[in-house]
């Protein structure tokens, strides 16, 4: 065994966990390669070709990368955990009016967890992938905190992951710009992954219509998908709608009613399947709540402190206090911020590290 200790690299077959790996293996590492089979196309209902992390080539690309560099390689099926914690959420979020955020779900209760069971059976100390982030040890803890290039920054869907499974989990691209590591992906002869197009859909959902798939699994099954109303915050009505799953916060596209001035979706409610229309200035907010919260920097939070809030996976952040409650966490903004979507995630951060994260519930207007 190698001086530096072995590790099991999460190989999706793309550029950044193909490096990552490599990267590992030329500094002396036993480097162990896996691909996660999470899903079947054919029960996705889309409509483009099979690709992606869990596709036929992305598994024989990574597995050729590491009989190349000279290392083992498996396949791990964890497709029904995956159905069962991710694509099950996904659905059952969008029926209960909220907006999910399945990546989160996949690498806090199916990714590390899975990684972290087979690296214990294959005797391996440390677990690697290809996220743009950083983790450190500090007081006790491991920080994870953003990666190098803010712009591929991957931290915000790495809030829910265990203390137990950062301590020894590694990002070895977390420290260089996207364009090192292609440089990088060249200069190992890898040129058809340097050239690789990225994708940036739902794994499970290719086409990225998930509209298409929420219908293919679940129409006829809730009379309430087949439409309802749009009505304004005192609850006139003002059109119908296809169906409250359908809509997302914030949306301004796709309504197919005509108004007077730009409206956008800023409530869905499913209890009477209505779906609530409004004027930008209805979107802003100031207060929320957010529960299941995980923390990642300290183990808690004794006093009020402020913290850049980010709402959404590309959301720049605002400046926030923070206040840990019996339920979770209550966040006052500086300032209304637009667009708070329940069930998406609320990262917390101070500097470049993450303090923790939870997911978001209803948002209120006014202070409390």
């Amino acid at each position: 065994m190698s001086k530096k200790g072995r590790v099991l690299v999460a190989m999706s077959g793309g550029i950044d966990s193909s490096v990552a790996a490599i990267m590992l293996h030329e500094q002396g590492y036993e480097v162990v390669g896996i691909t996660m089979k999470t899903w079947d196309y054919a029960s996705s209902g889309g409509s483009k070709k099979e690709t992606g992390c869990c596709s036929l080539d992305s598994i024989n690309d990574a597995r050729s990368i590491a009989v190349r560099f000279g290392f083992p390689h498996y396949i791990l099926d964890i497709r029904g955990e995956f159905g069962e914690h991710v694509i099950d959420n996904f659905v059952d979020e969008y029926l209960a009016g909220r907006t999910p955020n399945p990546c989160v779900m996949c690498n806090t209760h199916i990714k590390w967890e899975a990684l972290l069971k087979r690296a214990d059976m294959l005797n391996c100390e440390f677990i690697a992938t290809g996220h743009y982030a950083k983790v450190r040890m500090e007081n006790n803890r491991a920080v994870i905190s953003r990666g190098l290039d803010h712009s591929k920054d991957q931290s915000y869907v790495l809030w829910g992951v265990t203390q137990e499974c950062l301590t020894r989990t590694m990002f070895p691209v977390g420290g260089f710009e996207k364009s090192v590591i292609k440089q990088m992906a060249r200069d190992m002869d890898l040129h058809e992954l340097a050239n690789k197009s990225e994708s940036y859909e739902i794994c499970f959902i290719p086409d990225n219509d998930y509209r298409a798939f929420l219908r293919n699994r679940v129409e006829g099954l809730d009379a309430r998908l087949d439409g309802g109303d749009f009505v304004n915050r005192d609850g006139k009505k003002l059109g119908n709608h296809k169906g409250y799953p359908f809509y997302t916060i914030g949306q301004r596209k796709g309504l197919d009613v005509a108004f007077g001035e730009p409206m956008y979706v800023t409530e869905i409610r499913p209890d009477s399947n209505t779906v609530v229309l409004g004027t930008l200035e209805d979107l802003q907010q100031q207060q929320m709540t957010v529960r299941d919260i995980n923390l990642v920097k300290y183990d808690s939070i004794s006093a009020p402190m402020t913290a850049l809030t980010k709402i959404r996976y590309k959301d720049a952040g605002a400046m926030s206090t923070i206040e840990q409650t019996e339920d979770g966490m209550k966040v006052t903004f500086h300032s209304p911020v637009t667009g708070i979507a329940p069930g998406q995630s609320a990262v917390f951060y101070e500097g470049d590290d993450v303090i923790g994260g939870g997911f978001i519930n209803k948002p209120s207007k006014n202070i409390i």
